[in-house]
């Protein structure tokens, strides 16, 4: 049986995040509930990786556009002309054979990402109900004053959008095997954001606040006892939001 064509980025592979203290950053998602996993030596930075089990956040003590979306391609040297075919123009391309081969292109709304030829951690063993405080990873929220164009860029990329929802917020959810997306209004929140949720998110944020997790103001009618935005050191913002489905 033959296999489907993965998408031209391939396999989603971490949240790439720059921080300039990565202990701090590190010791953050592991109050939350995240675990660390082991990495390879490919980078010559400080480089940790922690995973609530549905989403690997890889945190870079370094200067790069973050939050990046990383993906995973074995060849991806031999596949610039399937980007270019697609009207996308790199923004970094380090290939060859002494190197580690890497490209890296913007979206329409400023969205980073990048495609590296293999992986730099290896998958964290957590058991299938282990899940962190904040619930359930749901998808990474970016901000987009354009949903048309957020959906003709990122569906030849692998991704299937779904009709636009209006709450608790409007957006255009796109969905994936590994990574599910979410585009925003800029009004509501101009920042990425790491949605969590939870059938139980009121327990979890009260467990939360009693752990003394810093939190930030919710974007406009959200209301407070039932879903929370938090702010990491390195400033990825994580918005929980109460399930009521």
């Amino acid at each position: 049986m033959a296999r489907a064509p993965q998408p031209p980025p391939g396999r989603f592979h971490e949240l790439s995040l720059a921080t300039g203290d990565i202990r701090a950053s590190v010791e953050f998602y592991e109050r939350l509930g995240f675990s660390q996993t082991a990495t390879t030596d490919t980078y010559t930075h400080p480089y940790g990786v922690l995973t609530d089990g549905r989403i690997y956040l890889g945190l870079h003590q370094r200067r790069a556009a973050s939050p990046t979306l990383t993906f995973v391609r074995p060849g991806v040297a031999a596949s610039l002309a399937e980007f270019a075919a697609l009207g996308i123009e790199l923004t970094l391309c380090r290939t060859g054979e002494e190197v580690f081969n890497e490209i890296g292109f913007d979206g329409p709304h400023g969205e980073s990402v990048r495609v590296i030829e293999a992986r730099t951690y290896s998958p964290a063993v957590r058991s299938r109900g282990e899940v962190s405080l904040c619930g359930d990873f749901a998808q990474l929220s970016l901000p987009a004053a354009d949903f048309a164009a957020a959906r003709s860029f990122w569906e030849p990329l692998g991704f299937v959008a779904t009709d636009e929802a209006e709450a608790p917020y409007v957006h255009l959810p796109l969905t994936s095997d590994h990574l599910s997306l979410a585009f925003h209004r800029p009004r509501t929140f101009e920042a990425p954001l790491l949605v969590f949720r939870a059938a139980d998110m009121r327990a979890r944020i009260e467990r939360l606040r009693s752990l003394g997790v810093a939190e930030e103001a919710l974007p406009r009618g959200m209301p407070r006892e039932a879903n929370a935005l938090l702010s990491s050191p390195e400033g990825t913002q994580l918005l929980l939001l109460v399930d009521s489905e």
